[in-house]
């Protein structure tokens, strides 16, 4: 498959605008983002984003940003990740996120393996980790899950692992939702579906615990309806915002009658957990 590089110009560059951009990029079909070169650098499948997409994107970033864009040759991507980009993770000496084709790793009490297209969902990236940190201190077992974007579908992988009942993944990019029916597969995972598509999917079941690592203003738009299928007493735990993001957070989520539980904060990001 041909991919298409994106290359970033930041006004103001440095780690935590980048971040920024990332997290609002985050929602489109890049497949993969480079911030160690000089500039910000994304890919995506040829033919999967529009430019107009892109400086949609764009007019909400609280900064300058310009772009150009170019044809990549076609290599092999599975390479490239093993080579640069992904990593096994240990996270809380317990959990193992790796790819297939990882040789070397430590053992660990759950071992995730990601099949890698993106690098929000490899766990490698600060909201993901946080998320799962969250879900090893609560009990899953036998409860319902509802994963809103999730990405490779990890944070369903892993709930399934923790002995949740039943999970749902929904997220708007086909990748996504093919790159999660591919790894539940291979985990073994069968207590999982996965829809292409965003909230509106959302119908009469309920869940009772609720997973979201979204970029902030998806959260805020679609909060009402989290929590219209959130059973009573059930969590609701968010990620993929910056920690300037979490009064607004808060805000919404009070209105609507939920209570802050815990706050986790890695390198800007946060991760909050809410009880209805």
């Amino acid at each position: 498959m041909k991919y298409i590089k994106t290359t970033f110009q930041l006004q103001t560059d440095n780690e935590t605008n980048r971040e920024i951009l990332i997290a609002y990029l985050s929602d489109s079909n890049f497949e993969s983002f480079d911030a160690s070169a000089d500039q910000l650098e994304a890919f995506y499948p040829i033919g999967q984003i529009k430019s107009e997409e892109i400086h949609a994107a764009l007019n909400d970033v609280p900064f300058g940003v310009h772009f150009s864009e170019e044809e990549m040759p076609d290599i092999n991507w599975n390479e490239e990740w093993e080579k640069n980009y992904f990593q096994p993770l240990l996270i809380n000496e317990k959990v193992l996120i790796r790819a297939p084709f990882h040789k070397d790793y430590p053992e660990a009490d759950y071992e995730v393996i990601i099949e890698p297209n993106m690098a929000f969902g490899t766990g490698n990236h600060e909201t993901t980790s946080m998320m799962i940190e969250h879900l090893l201190e609560i009990d899953v077992e036998d409860k319902t899950i509802l994963d809103m974007g999730c990405g490779t579908g990890i944070l369903g992988i892993f709930a399934s692992m923790t002995g949740a009942k039943k999970i749902t993944a929904i997220d708007i990019n086909e990748w996504a939702y093919e790159g999660t029916l591919e790894n539940a597969k291979l985990n073994q995972i069968k207590n999982l579906d996965a829809f292409l598509g965003d909230a509106s999917l959302l119908g009469n079941e309920t869940f009772d615990i609720i997973l979201a690592n979204i970029q902030k203003n998806v959260i805020l738009a679609d909060i009402e309806k989290y929590v219209s299928v959130l059973n009573d007493e059930g969590l609701l735990i968010l990620s993929g915002f910056f920690k300037q993001d979490i009064e607004d957070i808060i805000g919404k989520a009070s209105k609507l009658l939920l209570s802050k539980i815990e706050i986790k904060e890695g390198n800007k990001w946060v991760a909050v957990s809410l009880r209805k």
